[in-house]
């Protein structure tokens, strides 16, 4: 029976249960063991952390298995050994600072040390599937006896030409395409925004999990289109990979906010958590942090999550996890924390009993576009029930990838849009843009351009319904004022001037600084009668705004002329 042994910093989780699913694709009968417990095809048969001999045993004592799969940590190799004498694929997936300190292991150097053992115990004819982007993995390839099969983000990496002179092989990303890398022509098996688990290609090092399974996956034989098509389907989700970058989203006051569900037990793992956070919050929007930690970290550990924390969320809050003191008390590792999060400028956080009770304070504080992140160890269960009672909702790949490019201010029919514009038939933009609506029913952002196909053909009316519903479909910045600006102008050209005052009014207060929403409340005013405010209007944006010598000069006297004008509106 094949088997795979994988360890690793961070990732082993992840790249074990990626590697299952791809091999149950392939319709083989598949068990494994990780630090959820022991699996056979899917159905657990015993839960805890089974990531050492016991876990081993389990795998392969399974009825009718054909492929075994182990997860395999630090601990239950000094303290229990393999519980294998042979792997066929061992994968490696990093080596960073965690756990020092135990088990007589106080350098990142021992725990590389520790951590190759499991490919000094693969088979020659095997492959050992290594990190090229960490080089305490990469090292490990010497004292290996089986083909080095290097994964690596960087597609110029010196270490897949070293590979591929050792008879090894290479995996990495060409042109945004998983691509196998031999001495033949490069095999590019899939897009990586086509992988969920990567969140749209935000999420870095799942890319290189998704390396690391892909490589396994091929070194034990299983068949090219098992493992494109295992890629494709595992999904970050609380059913294939519980606490792993699981995504959702959820009802806010004002629209929706993205809840992330993750692990991020130390530092890398935060790092990797807060990218995906980043590339997934709307424009202006926040991030909120949900931070905890198990007492088995070092105090520099802890006060560095601290103020990853601090630096890279613009709120936070401690979670305290009884079941994971390990040593420590709660006010030691809280002080830890606020140690780092001070050195970040963060003064005052709250701190919450539970995991669950911190997640539903951040999601009641968020707002629309923000995204909620919680480091969450013991508590998963009771977190996705809450979710599920609220109406979260878990996100598929599409969902992700509107989120991703909805962040970088875009829409993923963005093209079309460009070409819609780029029509200088009006007739034709409108006849466009009703096909796009209803491609996209519901849509705000493309009902705002389909309302304005219709005012740019002097067709008011139709445009103000239309930007009036993409208002109320929740469309976000950098397009929801604009949209406020053009309705507006729209209801002062069919004589609602006092509506579009109003509305430019309110949006003023709001974007105090913009000189295009005062030239058009100028113009609203005109419209309905108020000149004097309306001329107030434009001089206080010139004796404000104006770098004009003569205007600095007399800014004084315009601004106050320009106060006497606006004093005198109705």
């Amino acid at each position: 029976m094949p088997v795979a042994s994988i360890t690793g910093t961070n990732g082993k989780t992840t790249t074990t249960r990626l590697l299952a699913h791809i091999a149950m694709t392939a319709g083989k009968h598949t068990a494994w063991s990780s630090t959820d417990g022991v699996v056979d095809h899917g159905t657990m048969i015993e839960s805890g952390d089974y990531s050492g001999p016991a876990g081993a045993r389990g795998v392969l004592g399974a009825p009718g298995v054909e492929i075994g799969i182990l997860e395999t940590a630090r601990g239950g190799m000094l303290l229990k050994g393999l519980g294998v004498s042979h792997n066929d694929v061992s994968v490696v997936t990093n080596v960073t600072a965690d756990h020092l300190g135990l088990q007589g292991v106080d350098t990142v150097d021992q725990l590389a040390e520790v951590k190759a053992i499991i490919t000094r115990a693969t088979r020659p004819e095997g492959w050992t599937v290594l990190n090229g982007d960490d080089p305490r993995v990469w090292a490990m390839r010497t004292g290996a006896p089986a083909k080095p099969w290097v994964f690596t983000l960087d597609a110029n990496s010196p270490a897949i030409r070293e590979a591929l002179r050792d008879g090894g092989r290479g995996i990495t990303v060409v042109d945004d395409k998983i691509t196998v890398i031999t001495d033949g022509a490069p095999d590019q098996l899939v897009r990586v925004v086509d992988v969920p688990m990567t969140i749209s290609g935000l999420s870095r090092h799942n890319v290189a999990n998704a390396l690391a399974a892909a490589a396994a996956a091929l070194g034990l034989g299983l068949d090219r289109s098992a493992v494109i098509d295992g890629l494709r389907t595992f999904r970050p989700d609380a059913a294939l990979n519980p606490g792993r970058m699981n995504t959702y989203t959820a009802r806010t006051s004002d629209g929706e906010c993205t809840v992330v569900i993750d692990l991020a037990h130390n530092e890398a793992g935060l790092e990797a958590l807060m990218d995906v956070t980043d590339g997934l919050r709307q424009p202006g929007s926040r991030v909120h942090l949900g931070l905890g930690a198990s007492g088995d970290r070092t105090d520099e550990i802890l006060d560095n999550l601290g103020e990853i924390a601090g630096h890279r969320s613009d709120h936070v809050v401690l979670l305290y996890k009884p079941h994971y003191l390990r040593g420590r008390t709660r006010e030691d590792i809280e002080a830890r924390f606020r140690i780092g999060l001070q050195r970040a400028g963060v003064a005052e956080v709250a701190s919450f009993d539970t995991e669950l009770s911190g997640l539903q304070a951040l999601v009641g504080q968020a707002r629309d576009g923000d995204v909620v992140a919680l480091m969450c160890h013991s508590e998963r269960q009771e977190v996705y029930d809450w979710l599920a009672e609220i109406g979260a909702v878990a996100d598929d790949a599409r969902a992700i990838r509107r989120k991703v490019v909805a962040a970088r201010g875009e829409h993923e029919a963005e093209e079309e849009i460009t070409a819609l514009w780029e029509d200088d038939d009006e007739e034709q933009r409108i006849r466009t843009a009703a096909a796009l609506s209803a491609k996209y029913p519901g849509d705000a952002r493309i009902t705002y351009e389909y309302a304005g196909t219709f005012d740019s053909a002097g067709q008011e009316p139709r445009a103000i319904a239309l930007y009036r519903d993409a208002l109320n479909s929740g469309l976000r910045e950098p397009f929801r004022h604009r949209a406020v600006i053009q309705l507006a102008s729209s209801l002062r050209n069919v004589g609602e001037a006092d509506e579009a005052v109003r509305l430019l009014r309110d949006l003023s207060a709001d974007r105090p600084e913009s000189v295009g929403i005062a030239g058009f409340l100028a113009l609203a005013l005109h419209s309905a009668g108020d000149s004097g405010e309306a001329l107030g209007q434009l001089l206080s944006v010139v004796a404000q705004g104006s770098t004009d010598d003569d205007v600095l000069r007399y800014r004084r006297s315009l601004t106050a002329y320009a106060a006497e004008l606006s004093a005198g509106r109705d």
